[in-house]
């Protein structure tokens, strides 16, 4: 049986740049944007779907879903 892999959805307007996904991604996923330190991908191969992310985020920045290819 094949896994499915994550896809990460951020909804990046909502982002406050708190930070809280960078630090606490297990996997090391996530970054900021230089000029503005909102969030974004730079490791989406490194994820492993945890939800940690997701959970953890104030704003509702960041949605981890199933692939559906």
């Amino acid at each position: 049986m094949a896994t499915k892999s994550k896809v990460i959805v951020l909804a990046t307007q909502w982002c406050k740049a708190c930070g809280i996904c960078i630090e606490f991604c297990p996997h090391h996923v996530y970054g900021a944007e230089p000029q503005t330190g909102k969030v974004r991908v730079e490791h989406p191969e490194s994820c492993s779907g945890c939800g940690l992310c997701e959970l953890l985020c104030p704003d509702y920045v960041i949605s981890v879903e199933e692939d559906e290819a």
